[in-house]
């Protein structure tokens, strides 16, 4: 047989392959490569849809998550949201058609970012059970609900509706989507209970109930009325683009001059700085965009590197925040009674590749928090947990190499994942998260990644070790104290009765023995604020004179009740007071209060001195050396008394 016939037989052999086609025999892709994993993607990519939303409609979601066992290895999952509904001619394209949606050519940050999420789970199901799927939509223009049964037609990639009708249905508005899937449901990891409390401390805006497939009800109540805040969409950024992409772009622009296209295609570009690039790339500015040439191309990415441009805009994310990480942690890890909720950590925002992202971590630890076993990590992409493929993750690479030990934690040889009693969160929000697969299980390691997440990392341990050192010293110190303070007053004062003599000075006695500055905070709530009072005892021969500083949730202090006025407040929550002298066995005393904080939102108070050694301190740690000092410090000048002379004091330069 010559070449030409067999070419012509090959030929023959070849055609087009749909995408819904491919994804069908390569459904390992999408995440469902086990009847375990399979189920839990399937419930994912459910709710990851309701809460989205819910966020667009803006409303607090309100998610029922059901399971029903149909057979042995079969499963009836129904997802129901409170959201606006989808309009009946868009409802089967978006749940029948793979690569279908409205947040891929988005630059904000969403859940799902490809359109491969609901209805790959749709064709799962058709795939392993045969079965249509089915989906009730209403709108809250809509008097009644709109019904279909779907199937997708894999070699065309579009949807196939087996039956419609309207029903009556009382919600206002909202969706309902019901699948039939073969799958293994499990408890512990990797479970879609274990995902469904990691939604929830994540999104503390949300109430989640969940219809277990054994008859069990549990429900995740949300733990805040305050929405997150919409991302606002953007433009691309230019330092993010690549050739192909900026020639794509010039052909499908309608601007008619090369300096309005880059001013109106791309973020942070202005009039000035359109003409700057048009100047460094040595092309007209009148040129048509459409008219671009492949050099030229190449000259406009050169000028984009060469002309001083603004890092992309940070309104497209919309981090969750401290405080709301601080309330999910404690809705739903509140049970395990841990011992510290670490001051969670937001980082600014920073740039990849032009795509802006922002990185949050919060540290859990001790309590009933099991100590004999590898910390659990927390990984999150734009609010969604990331159960599978932790090896692989920027996460974990992160909390690997940072040397633990230093902050108190075991961790054996200097790297890999610590052990001890601690929770790890981490969130990475970014309009465009670099997952490993289309699976979006886990986040490539790239190099600003990590070290961003290493940053926060190391802040967060930071504020551990402080917690642990404050508790270890006051621990120690506790008991002389209780007896130096309390006990020898009152034997004093016995001694003094019993033999009938005037009560007597014991300050020197008690400032020999304690010889520390000893620093004691009190949170107490009630009548919905945090009032809050940090005691300064000086229990050394010499007067004392340093800045006090406090991490302090801005949004929530009631400035009025700074008492005294502090030296310095800055915009994350550090504020400074720098102390009058302090006399020897006297003291003074700083108050505030917090409001609109939930009870125990704020138990523990950071403190940090300056200006005084750290070792002659009980209650509070050395300030850290990256922090930024704004008050401007003083050498100690201390007056010395001798006791072997009561009442001559000598100033001491």
């Amino acid at each position: 047989m010559g070449s030409i016939a067999i070419a012509e037989q090959l030929a023959r052999k070849q055609r087009e392959i749909s995408v819904s086609e491919f994804f069908e025999r390569n459904k390992h892709i999408l995440g469902f490569d086990s009847p375990t994993r399979a189920l839990l993607t399937s419930v994912k990519e459910a709710v990851d849809n309701a809460l989205d939303a819910c966020q667009d409609y803006g409303v607090l979601p309100n998610i029922l998550v059901q399971l029903e066992r149909v057979d042995a290895d079969e499963y009836r999952l129904v997802v129901e949201d409170n959201g606006p509904g989808i309009v009946k001619r868009q409802v089967s394209k978006v749940f029948g058609k793979l690569l279908y949606g409205s947040r891929f050519h988005t630059w904000s940050q969403t859940r799902g970012q490809q359109g491969l999420g609901i209805s790959g789970a749709i064709l799962y199901g058709q795939t392993t059970t045969g079965r249509p799927a089915i989906i009730h939509s209403k709108t809250s223009q809509d008097d009644v609900a709109y019904r279909i049964e779907l199937l997708i037609d894999t070699k065309k990639n579009r949807p196939q509706i087996v039956r419609r009708e309207f029903k009556v249905w009382e919600k206002p508005s909202g969706t309902r989507v019901e699948i039939y899937l073969q799958g293994r449901y499990v408890h512990g990891k990797q479970s879609v209970m274990e995902y469904l409390r990691a939604t929830a401390i994540v999104n503390p805006h949300a109430r989640i109930s969940f219809l277990s497939p054994d008859g069990q009800r549990v429900v995740f109540e949300r733990a805040s009325t305050e929405l997150p805040r919409p991302p606002v969409e953007v433009k691309p950024h230019p330092h993010g683009v690549e050739l192909g992409i900026l020639l794509r772009m010039a052909k499908e622009t309608d601007s008619r001059k090369l300096t309005s296209f880059l001013k109106t295609e791309f973020s942070r570009i202005s009039s000035r700085v359109a003409r700057s690039i048009c100047r460094h790339a040595d092309i007209p500015e009148a040129l048509r965009p459409r008219s671009l040439k492949l050099q030229d191309g190449k000259r406009i990415l050169e000028a984009f590197r060469e002309v001083k441009i603004m890092g992309p805009p940070t309104d497209c994310l919309s981090p969750i925040g401290e405080l709301l990480i601080r309330k999910g942690l404690r809705n739903v890890v509140g049970r395990l009674r841990p011992e510290f909720y670490c001051p969670p950590i937001t980082r600014p925002p920073s740039v990849y590749e032009g795509h802006p992202f922002q990185v949050e971590v919060g540290i859990v630890y001790g309590g009933d928090l099991p100590a004999n076993q590898p910390v659990e990590i927390l990984r999150y992409a734009n609010r969604v947990p990331l159960l599978y493929q932790q090896g692989a993750c920027a996460c974990t690479r992160a909390v690997e190499g940072v040397d633990w030990r230093r902050y108190g934690v075991e961790q054996r040889g200097g790297n890999g994942i610590p052990h001890g009693p601690a929770i790890v969160l981490i969130h990475v929000c970014s309009t465009r998260v670099p997952f490993t697969s289309e699976s979006k299980e886990a986040i490539s390691p790239i190099p600003e990644l990590v070290s961003e997440i290493t940053l926060a990392l190391r802040e967060c341990g930071r504020r551990l070790k402080s917690h642990m050192n404050k508790r270890a010293k006051r621990a120690k110190t506790e008991e002389k104290f209780e007896i130096v303070r309390v006990l020898l007053p009152r034997m004093a004062e016995k001694s003094a009765a019993i033999v009938g003599r005037p009560v007597p000075d014991i300050s020197r006695i008690i400032t020999k023995i304690m010889n520390v500055v000893w620093i004691h905070e009190r949170v107490v709530y009630e009548k919905r604020r945090h009032r809050t009072t940090i005691e300064v005892y000086n229990y050394t021969p010499t007067s004392k004179r340093f800045t006090l500083h406090a991490i302090v949730p801005l949004e929530a202090l009631d400035s009025s009740s700074l008492s005294p006025k502090p030296s310095e407040i800055k915009p994350d929550g550090r504020i400074a007071w720098r102390l009058p002298r302090i006399s020897a066995t006297g003291s003074t005393a700083i108050t505030y209060d917090l409001q609109g904080l939930e009870k125990g939102d704020y138990s523990e108070v950071e403190l940090y001195v300056s200006g005084i050694s750290s070792a002659q301190v009980v209650g509070a740690d050395s300030l850290p050396g990256d922090w930024d000092l704004g008050v401007e410090e003083f050498q100690e000048e201390e007056l010395m008394i001798d006791y072997d002379a009561p009442g001559e004091v000598i100033e001491v330069d």
